[in-house]
């Protein structure tokens, strides 16, 4: 009897090689990420895999890519991320603002129109919590009169 083993239809993770390379770090709801930035052709891995078989949904794939369709400078750097917590939009978020930064530590010239779209700055908008005698953060069980 065959064995279906399941890391046969996941894609193989890469090791990559990112020495001289310059690191920083983003945060975006409960995610973290941890990015790699260096000179190269433009390849974008997250955990091992590349960006589009990480991130199936087009809509993340623009989102991460967007800091360096700003700087211009797409084709020209290689980025490797190591994400963990929350959810895929989260994570997507905190992947931009770790590429801003490495890009901004790497080439000080990019900060102006980085700055300027708003993705040096972390986004500090969280879950509210849920409140004790409401259904949710702000609603409310439902009122009846009779």
């Amino acid at each position: 009897m065959e064995n279906t083993n399941q890391t046969s239809l996941r894609p193989k993770k890469l090791k990559l090689d990112f020495k001289d390379s310059k690191y920083a770090t983003g945060r975006r709801k409960r995610s973290i990420a941890k990015v790699w930035v260096k000179k190269g052709s433009g390849n974008i891995h997250v955990n091992g895999l590349k960006m589009n078989e990480y991130f199936k949904r087009p809509v993340h794939q623009i989102i991460v890519t967007r800091p360096l369709e700003i700087s211009e400078v797409s084709k020209s750097y290689d980025v490797k991320c190591s994400v963990k917590g929350g959810g895929l939009s989260g994570q997507a978020g905190a992947i931009i603002l770790g590429i801003s930064k490495a890009l901004i530590s790497h080439d000080e010239n990019l900060k102006k129109n980085l700055k300027k779209d708003k993705l040096t700055t972390r986004d500090s908008r969280v879950v509210e919590r849920k409140k004790y005698g409401h259904r949710k953060a702000r609603r409310s069980f439902q009122f009846s009169k009779r």
